[in-house]
């Protein structure tokens, strides 16, 4: 079971309503928990405000299974979800959300053009590589774009790379991830030819939008 493998079973338990929560623990001790039940509700207190900043056609990077993409769509703004997982794709689908099977780091449609991109529920993390992740999402923001992130809470330890995933079958499976607080972002942005126009808290979550410099 590879590590894409790992999210499609822990989404396909969580959409039948079994527990499917699972821990990636960093080489430095730090942790961080996944929980796919949340991903599957239909709203999550502080999407409001993050939606809200989706004003035009926005890429929904880690879509899961479509929760922020619907729910853009059902407010008349066109979204498009992508995610590495099948399961969180059909998910995604499910619920009338636009979906692809896709790579942030591989061809996306649109590239260079979307005036929004979603990096929700801690997606920053994605790769293991925060600055290659933002160099990325750069890539496929439109000159006048925005990046909206959520981030860990400033002054969280900020951590990156691999990770160990125990499976529910008890097995142990690597994944590239990364954890960035908010206190680490500006440094993190100005490296990638980014800036941070705006930061937000909501729901004790913690968000910024970044812009191209």
């Amino acid at each position: 079971m590879n590590a894409v493998a790992v999210f499609d079973t822990a989404l396909d338990r969580a959409a039948a309503g079994i527990p499917a929560a699972f821990t990636a623990r960093h080489a430095s001790g730090e942790v961080y928990r996944f929980d796919p039940a949340a991903w599957c509700r239909d709203t999550i207190a502080g999407d409001d405000a993050l939606i809200g900043c989706c004003t035009g056609h926005t890429l929904d990077v880690g879509c899961g299974p479509g929760r922020l993409t619907s729910a853009l769509s059902h407010a008349g703004r066109p979204a498009l979800g992508i995610d590495v997982s099948a399961s969180a794709v059909l998910l995604a689908r499910r619920r009338g959300a636009a979906a692809l099977q896709r790579d942030v780091f591989g061809p996306v449609p649109g590239a260079g053009r979307w005036r929004h991109l979603l990096l929700a529920d801690g997606n920053i993390g994605i790769g293991g590589d925060p600055l290659r992740l933002l160099r990325r999402c750069r890539q496929l923001l439109a000159v006048d774009g925005h990046l909206h992130v959520e981030l860990a809470p400033a002054g969280t330890p900020a951590w990156s790379g691999t990770t160990t995933v125990r499976t529910p079958d008890g097995a142990d499976r690597t994944l590239p991830w990364a954890c960035v607080p908010l206190d680490d972002l500006p440094e993190l942005a100005d490296a990638t030819g980014m800036r941070v126009v705006d930061t937000w808290t909501e729901a004790g979550r913690w968000f910024a939008t970044l812009a191209s410099r």
